[in-house]
């Protein structure tokens, strides 16, 4: 199996996630589940039924935190230093609109766009990977090219 990388903050809140899950979500969906067998005819019973299907959820989801935090491979971003790699926080600018944007370099558990958290595996995760402050970057995006300019490159 291939490790998983992520930052600190990312592998703390998917234990959280996990924690929260076994301690809270699947006991609450059990009760659920037996309030629900206790009206009867299970054949009709919506209530069961969405609970069953809660549960199916969660312990999907379970599994899919417990497999991505055995593969972890924490990286400390504070450590590092030099081009943009993973954990990099790097502030762009778009050299057509000149629209600046700051992102963080992550790993794909912890990708959030909104938050300006970048998958590693994104396309313009990808072509800023051994750049330095200064470089343009041509990004290939299902969306079309961008031209970026690399402002500043920080690890944080």
């Amino acid at each position: 199996m291939e490790k998983i990388p992520m930052t600190r903050k990312g592998h703390l809140a998917l234990e959280t996630e996990l924690k929260h899950l076994k301690s809270v979500e699947r006991p609450a969906i059990i009760k659920a589940i037996a309030e629900a067998r206790e009206h009867g005819d299970l054949s009709e019973n919506a209530e069961y039924h969405s609970a069953k299907e809660k549960q199916s959820f969660i312990e999907g989801r379970i599994k899919e935190l417990e497999g991505a935090i055995s593969l972890a491979d924490v990286i400390d971003p504070t450590k590092m230093k030099g081009g943009i790699k993973f954990g990099a926080t790097v502030t762009l600018v778009d050299e057509d609109t000149d629209e600046e944007k700051t992102y963080q370099i992550v790993g794909e558990y912890e990708a959030n766009i909104e938050a300006g958290l970048l998958n590693i595996k994104s396309p313009i995760a990808r072509a800023l990977i051994g750049k330095e402050e200064g470089d343009s970057v041509e990004v290939h995006t299902p969306g079309g090219g961008k031209s970026y300019e690399v402002l500043k490159i920080a690890f944080i």
